[in-house]
């Protein structure tokens, strides 16, 4: 057995432990991090905890943040109490210090779930779409690029529209509205919140090219924006990848909501407006945010975490996710039941290729040591 097959077993054995991991409740931060812990979670401690005299001033900051969709009706589930389905992009703009200083470098949307909140069962249900996952680009409803590429790639093809879109026509569920944060803004939004705490791993070493590196010591430590930053970027050197740094993300994030509600920050109230308003756009307006602190908060006491599962192929040299059409359906069927809507059969681009592939042999419950092979077949080169 060469080593590329015992990387190949690996890469598919990790794939399939953080399937079964991804169903313990402890998971659910991951999705919730970005939809109430950057976002809501400020709006609704302004309306509520800090009460309407700073008003004025919230709305002030996070009406900087709204960003409708070009090409996009807004919608009005939240004014009418429907279930409604955010899409949450957590954008990384640098690599390594390097790509920021390019004119308007956008990078990739590295995190990525779908939220549907249901006021009515008082549920909330949270899908994570792996950044790799094999897709066709879309940049609109009408304009499809042919793209076969990973969907992260999306949103640096044509912004948080073409996300929305191409996440869409992916899994067959409407998305109504969508929430964009700057992760690269996370020191910021640290060092407003007095820094955090967290549980460390592992002992390890990380900073970006041509900074000093941040040292981390096993166990508790109290960390600032810079460190906080460097901590949730380290990959290489963590045993479980981009698993493992996904995790210390969700550390960070969870400890950013445990500081921002503490009464230590009450007294930076604008600082934490301003690191939120700098790093997040989206196309909930205000007043959405406050009807969703009304109408649907009780649906963050029942949340359910999940996660669309990709099997680990190279495709022509790239390193790629791919969804099965039966796990494809799956996480449709379920999305589609919490927004009220009746299940449809998913047929599109990569259903297609599925079936094609699987025809010429593929099977997504292989475990052999000898790679399979798994071909991106145009529409003209073979018929069905």
């Amino acid at each position: 057995m060469n080593n590329n097959n015992n990387m190949s077993r690996q890469r598919r054995k990790l794939t399939h432990n953080n399937a079964l991991a991804s169903n313990n409740a402890g998971r659910v931060s991951k999705a919730f991090l970005k939809l109430l812990g950057l976002t809501l979670l400020i709006a609704f401690f302004v309306v509520g905890a800090y009460g309407f005299r700073l008003y004025a001033q919230a709305q002030g900051s996070l009406d900087k943040t709204f960003q409708p969709l070009a090409g996009k009706q807004a919608s009005t589930k939240i004014s009418e109490s429907k279930p409604v389905s955010i899409l949450l992009l957590g954008v990384d703009t640098t690599d390594n210090g390097i790509r920021d200083t390019e004119t308007n470098y956008k990078g990739n949307s590295d995190t990525m779930i779908v939220v549907t909140v249901n006021p009515k069962t008082k549920k909330t249900t949270m899908v994570s779409i792996p950044r790799d996952t094999m897709t066709q680009i879309w940049k609109s409803q009408n304009n499809n690029t042919k793209k076969i590429q990973k969907i992260n790639s999306a949103y640096n093809i044509g912004d948080a529209g073409s996300a929305v879109v191409t996440t869409e026509k992916l899994i067959n569920v409407p998305i109504d509205y969508y929430i964009k944060v700057d992760f690269n803004s996370l020191k910021k939004i640290v060092n407003s919140v007095g820094g955090v705490d967290v549980d460390v791993p592992f002992s390890f070493s990380y900073g970006d090219s041509g900074e000093k590196p941040s040292n981390f010591t096993k166990g508790q430590m109290h960390l600032n924006g810079k460190q906080a930053l460097d901590y949730a970027r380290m990959r290489h050197e963590d045993p479980n990848g981009d698993y493992g740094r996904q995790q210390r993300q969700r550390q960070i994030i969870s400890a950013i909501i445990k500081s921002a509600a503490s009464a230590k920050t009450f007294t930076h109230f604008k600082d934490v407006l301003d690191s939120i308003s700098d790093s997040m756009t989206t196309n909930l307006s205000f007043n959405d945010m406050q009807t969703m602190f009304f109408n649907y908060r009780d649906a963050a006491d029942d949340i359910k975490s999940d996660h669309l599962q990709g099997y680990g192929q190279m495709v022509d040299g790239v390193s790629y996710e791919l969804a099965s059409t039966k796990e494809i359906q799956r996480v449709s069927d379920k999305l589609r039941k919490q927004l009220e809507l009746p299940e449809e059969t998913v047929n599109n681009e990569e259903t297609r290729l599925n079936r094609l592939n699987q025809r010429r042999g593929f099977s997504f419950n292989y475990e052999g040591d000898i790679p399979q092979t798994y071909k991106v077949y145009k529409s003209n080169q073979t018929s069905e």
